[in-house]
C-alpha cells in the first residue's frame, strides 16, 4: 500500500498542475480578442500599404478565433483619426492597430489617456509602455531599389515621386538616390512630391501628371512612394509605353508587391512586409505574448525586400540578380552604409 505521506504528495502535485492549467486557461479566456484596425486615407483598396495591412488583419481573422465584432475603419478626414482612436480606446477593443504616419500623434496622445489599452502603431516609432511601434528600414530597401534602377536605366536619368513631403518619404528618396549613385555616380535623379498635405496620398491625377512630365523629360524609370496616388504613375507608364513601344519605360512599386499592376512595365517593387508584421502582432496578442516597444524591420529580419516574381523575371539576367543579392548582403553586414534621412536630414 502507498504510504499516507506519498499519497498526499501526489495529490498536492496533481492539484498544483490543475491549478496551473486553470489559471492559464483563465488568462487566455480573459484576453479581449476583438481586434480593431484603423487604416489611413489610402484605404484598403490602395494596392499598397493599407491593403497590405488589411490583408494581414484578414489572415489573422481566418487563422485565430477573433471576435466576430473585430473590425476596421478608414480615416478619410483628418478629424476622424482622433475620433476613431478615442472611441475605440474605451476598452471595447482588446488591441487597436493604427496604420500610417498620419495616425501616430493621435495614438501617442491617446495611449497616455488610456494606459491599459494596447496599441500597434505601424510605420512610426513612438516609445510608450502600451504601444508596439512597427517601423521599417525603408532607406535600406530604397537603396537597393535605386541600385536596380541605375543598373537598368538606358538614359542615366531616373525619377522619384513621393506622396506627402514628410521626413518618412524623404527617407525613401535619399535611400533611392544613394543606391543609384552607388552604381552610377553620374546618374541624374529627378525628385518631386504630390503635395504637402495628407490629401497627397490619394491624388492619382496629380501623380500621373508628374509622371508623364518625367517620362517626357527622359526619365526612363520612376520609383513611386505615394500611397493610393501611386496608381497614377502606373497609368502613366502604360500610356507612354503604348505611344512609344520601342522606348522602354518602367515604374517601381512600393510597400506591397505591385509587379502585377502593369506586367512587364513594373521593374520591381520595394516591399514592406506590413501584412506579415501585423499578423505576427495579432498572433502575439491572442497567445498572450504581446510585447511593446519600437521594433525596426529591415533586410536582416525580413522587413523589406525587392519583389522578384513571374511578372518581372524576364527583365533580369542571372548576373544582375547575383549583383542585387550581393548588395543586399552587404547592407545586412554593414559593408554598405546606407544614409538615413532621419539622421542626416536634420
Amino acid at each position: 500500500m502507498l504510504s499516507y505521506n506519498f499519497t498526499k504528495k501526489i495529490a498536492v502535485k496533481i492539484l498544483a498542475i490543475f491549478s496551473f492549467i486553470t489559471l492559464s486557461l483563465n488568462a487566455y479566456a480573459e484576453i479581449n480578442n476583438k481586434i480593431c484596425l484603423i487604416l489611413d486615407k489610402g484605404g484598403k483598396d490602395d494596392k499598397s500599404f493599407n491593403q497590405s495591412a488589411y490583408e494581414g488583419f484578414l489572415k489573422a481573422q481566418s487563422d485565430f478565433k477573433l471576435s466576430k465584432e473585430s473590425k476596421y475603419v478608414t480615416v478619410k478626414e483628418d478629424s476622424q483619426s482622433t475620433h476613431f482612436v478615442r472611441t475605440l480606446s474605451n476598452g471595447d477593443c482588446g488591441l487597436i492597430i493604427a496604420v500610417g504616419f498620419n495616425n501616430a500623434d493621435v495614438v501617442e496622445k491617446m495611449a497616455k489617456k488610456f494606459p491599459k489599452q494596447k496599441y500597434v502603431l505601424v510605420d512610426s516609432s513612438v516609445k510608450a509602455e502600451n504601444i508596439r511601434s512597427i517601423s521599417f528600414q525603408e532607406h535600406e530597401g530604397s537603396f537597393l531599389i535605386g541600385a536596380i534602377a541605375a543598373m537598368k536605366s538606358k538614359t542615366n536619368h531616373i525619377g522619384f515621386i513621393g506622396g506627402m513631403e514628410i521626413p518618412l518619404i524623404k527617407r525613401f528618396a535619399l535611400g533611392y538616390k544613394s543606391g543609384a549613385e552607388y552604381i552610377n555616380p553620374k546618374i541624374k535623379i529627378t525628385e518631386t512630391y504630390v503635395g504637402v498635405s495628407p490629401t497627397a496620398w490619394n491624388n492619382p491625377t496629380k501623380a500621373k501628371e508628374l509622371a508623364l512630365s518625367m517620362y517626357n523629360q527622359d526619365n526612363d524609370i520612376i520609383f513611386v512612394a505615394a500611397g493610393a496616388s501611386s496608381q497614377g504613375v502606373f497609368d502613366a507608364v502604360a500610356e507612354v509605353s503604348k505611344k512609344n513601344s520601342k522606348k522602354k519605360n518602367y515604374v517601381i512599386g512600393v510597400d506591397s508587391n505591385q509587379n502585377y499592376l502593369q506586367p512587364g512595365l513594373v521593374l520591381t517593387s520595394m516591399e514592406k512586409k506590413v501584412s506579415v508584421k501585423i499578423y505576427a502582432a495579432i498572433k502575439d496578442f491572442i497567445e498572450n505574448k504581446f510585447s511593446t516597444g519600437v521594433i525596426r524591420y529591415g533586410f536582416d529580419n525580413d522587413g523589406v525586400n525587392w519583389a522578384y516574381d513571374k511578372y518581372n523575371e524576364p527583365l533580369f539576367t542571372l548576373q544582375e540578380r547575383d549583383k542585387i543579392d550581393n548588395i543586399r548582403k552587404n547592407i545586412i553586414s554593414h559593408k554598405i552604409k546606407v544614409p538615413d534621412f532621419y539622421q542626416v536630414g536634420k
